[in-house]
């Protein structure tokens, strides 16, 4: 099964490896490379070493978001040179979403760019990080503040290595599935909001890439209708940001802040922009089924709202966020009023 976008093709299933193999056979590259996290090389590269027909050097990179930046990107810059690679080598990502984004861009930098393909681990890269083009890195603890939007050769989606996940990682990806139904598809959300385990997710999967890969087709650049992708997210990424570098906070994976995120926004559409409170209230119940209730006191609000000043969407100093006038249909470029923002996390807290 096959999705294409402008500029890539995203390829499912047991045809993956056999589509890898051909292409690196075809595009004579000097060199191959296959990026790894400290998870991925002991869970992932057995298995692709025993289906991938060409030779390759392994790299590899510390597991996590606190990873996810620049001196990461040195070391294997610094890796790639050490090794002789040049313009017409390829990196191939397998891992997560951090070595997607952050393999793509030191590919897209690198010489000035080399091609690279993506081959995603995790549902989270699956159903999002992996789709789309978009590269990058953090700047301390700011989401995602320097990047490329560059498409992947090929984007290799094969469910097998759901295998290899733990439960929370799972669910920290199943939260952007529920985003895809939030924001184009009623009935979609409704479907997912009864916990789906891994043996029945797989039909949703190749959907939810549908999802993406059609805003990103229409609006590869996110001059509009992409951004409608950042539902959740403009709290989310600030919420994320602040538990990465609090020592005294348990660490939140990116679904999991942007579950709150989406929550504390179905508030802000309720008051905003003509979603019934009904439905907000629906959805706050849907992912308190699935997702732990986490406690935010005044100080973390306070923090919290001062970083969404980073956040990419933002225009000439205003904070603007994607809601919904209802399920299924959004608007993007937003104000909210921090009042609004702190009653937000009261509806959250209820």
């Amino acid at each position: 099964m096959i999705l294409k976008t402008k500029h890539s093709e995203i390829i499912f299933g047991t045809a993956c490896m056999d589509a890898l193999n051909l292409w690196v056979s075809t595009h004579h590259y000097s060199s191959v490379f296959v990026l790894t996290d400290v998870n991925t090389q002991s869970h992932c590269l057995p298995r692709f070493k025993q289906e991938a027909h060409f030779e390759f050097t392994a790299l590899n990179m510390p597991a996590g978001e606190e990873h996810k930046h620049i001196n990461t990107c040195v070391s294997l810059w610094d890796s790639l040179s050490a090794l002789g690679a040049d313009r017409k080598s390829l990196l191939i990502n397998l891992g997560g979403g951090v070595v997607t984004d952050l393999g793509g861009f030191v590919a897209c930098t690198f010489k000035r760019g080399i091609d690279f393909i993506n081959i995603p681990t995790s549902l989270l890269a699956m159903v999002d990080a992996s789709v789309g083009g978009k590269t990058g890195i953090d700047l301390g603890p700011l989401k995602n503040q320097v990047g490329i939007i560059e498409e992947p050769k090929l984007v290799l989606i094969d469910a097998i290595y759901l295998d290899t996940l733990p439960e929370q990682e799972y669910r920290s990806g199943y939260a952007e599935m529920l985003k895809h139904g939030l924001i184009q598809e009623p009935k979609y959300f409704e479907t997912l909001s009864n916990f789906l385990d891994r043996d029945a997710i797989l039909p949703h999967i190749h959907h939810s890439v549908e999802v993406k890969a059609k805003v990103v087709n229409e609006d590869p650049y996110e001059h509009g209708l992409r951004k409608i992708l950042n539902f959740g997210h403009t709290l989310g990424h600030a919420i994320e940001s602040h538990f990465l570098v609090s020592p005294n906070k348990t660490r939140l994976l990116h679904g999991e802040a942007i579950a709150i995120g989406m929550v504390l926004e179905g508030y802000l559409s309720a008051e905003l922009t003509g979603l019934p409170l009904a439905d907000a209230k629906h959805i706050k119940s849907v992912f308190e089924k699935i997702y732990p209730v986490v406690s935010f006191d005044d100080e973390t609000i306070t923090t919290v709202i001062s970083l969404l000043t980073h956040d990419k969407k933002n225009e000439n100093g205003n904070v603007l966020f994607v809601l919904l006038e209802a399920i299924g249909k959004p608007v993007w470029n937003q104000s909210v009023s921090d009042e609004l923002i702190r009653k937000s996390f009261e509806f959250y807290a209820a």
